[in-house]
């Protein structure tokens, strides 16, 4: 019996029982589903997070009080930042291109009976440059005047914006936030993102406003934010920040009492740790492929043994051990090939309505689908190999005596 003989009649073997060869087969399908939608829904949600990181601006630098050692976040914790801070950074770093202190807390803004809960942050205008906000919608930044005389005016994320106005004119109007009355004097154009730190759901207001008129920070600052010259000199600019702040933010033990760290240590962090997800996913999911092909050795030995006389007529009458042999393996095989591709059909369909769920772009990964798909078919010839051994291995004259 030839290749196509050998397929032909493995095919018709399954076909002739197709309930207990489709039962047999699930543990494949799932298999080969699930790893598929796992591997593509980890890639989709590191895309997004890199696309998330990219909207808040390229070259950024930021510096934050390092709370996470130990000290408190009280106001008079020596860890905290200061505009004296942002001042020598300024003096001392050339490779700073652009640096403000930051101030935030979440706060409700009111609008004609509209409330919305979100950050208020306090930055100079300089913000919009670092964050690549430059792109409005109405009106426009509030300028260095408005910082210099701690006007109570507002820039409006576009979340925040339609929320509170829907599609109307936003500009001159005033918003409440909590008790204060604050002019609008521009609202940023979407941006793009989603948790904490959405450049969307977002009010600015100048940097001294927020430190002496709303939230009593005085010159005391959340973080520092900067961007580098450029994407080259980043780790140099990162390196000098720390050698600046490390002349005054360092505990009697020697402890930094500082944190800095840029978007391209994120965006490495993110890359790193979604590629860990996403195949310690995959591996979990390859389980299941196991199962199934325990599941299909277990039915070819049942098959096996409800064929032995068949197996030993063929032997009679000249059949070949190695025909058996292939016979059997190529049932085993043919049941993982079909559960295989339709996992595949079962896993682009999977990461689809997943990724719409989650709301993160579907992404097929092309390698994670071939191997899938090669490891399914792997499962069946190592699972079929021990039962097509077994029934090649039968005497003719025993096998046709078997009741």
């Amino acid at each position: 019996m030839n290749f196509g003989d050998s397929f032909d009649s493995a095919v018709r073997a399954v076909g002739a029982n197709k309930l207990r060869s489709a039962l047999t087969m699930l543990g494949v399908v799932i298999g080969v589903g699930s790893v598929i939608a796992m591997i593509g829904i980890g890639e989709g949600t590191k895309r997004k997070s890199l696309a998330e990181l990219e909207v808040m601006g390229s070259n950024r630098i930021t510096v934050m009080p390092n709370w996470g050692r130990g000290h408190g976040r009280g106001q008079d914790d020596a860890s905290t930042l200061r505009m004296s801070d942002v001042e020598r950074i300024r003096k001392n770093v050339p490779l700073v291109k652009y640096i403000t202190g930051m101030v935030n807390s979440n706060r409700t803004v009111s609008f004609s009976g509209n409330d919305k809960r979100t950050n208020i942050t306090g930055a100079e205008p300089v913000i919009k440059d670092i964050m690549n906000s430059n792109k409005m919608l109405q009106g426009k930044w509030y300028t260095y005047n408005d910082e210099a005389m701690e006007n109570r005016v507002v820039v409006l994320g576009y979340q925040v914006y339609t929320e509170l106005y829907g599609n109307d004119n936003a500009i001159d109007t005033t918003v409440k936030i909590d008790t204060q009355n604050y002019t609008v004097v521009g609202v940023v154009d979407y941006k793009g993102g989603s948790g904490w730190n959405n450049p969307d759901d977002q009010v600015y207001i100048p940097l001294k406003t927020a430190q002496n008129r709303m939230m009593g920070t005085k010159d005391r600052v959340r973080m520092i934010s900067m961007t580098a010259m450029s994407s080259e000199f980043l780790p140099l600019t990162q390196s000098q920040v720390e050698d600046v702040l490390w002349q005054t933010r360092v505990s009697a033990t020697g402890e930094e009492l500082f944190r800095v760290f840029n978007q391209a240590d994120t965006l490495q962090q993110i890359q790193t740790q979604s590629q860990i997800l996403s195949w310690l996913l995959a591996g979990i999911a390859s389980v299941s492929l196991l199962v199934g092909g325990i599941g299909i050795m277990n039915i070819m030995l049942v098959s096996v043994t409800e064929r032995t006389r068949e197996i030993g007529l063929r032997k009679a009458i000249g059949a070949r051990r190695e025909s058996i042999l292939a016979q059997f393996l190529y049932e085993s095989v043919v049941m993982c090939f079909l559960g295989g591709v339709i996992g595949m059909v079962l896993g682009v369909f999977a990461t689809n309505l997943v990724a719409t769920a989650l709301q993160v772009p579907p992404v097929l990964n092309m390698a994670g689908v071939a191997a899938a798909f090669g490891f399914s078919v792997a499962v069946g010839v190592f699972f079929g190999l021990y039962p097509a051994i077994r029934a090649s291995n039968l005497v003719p004259i025993e096998a046709l005596r078997h009741e």
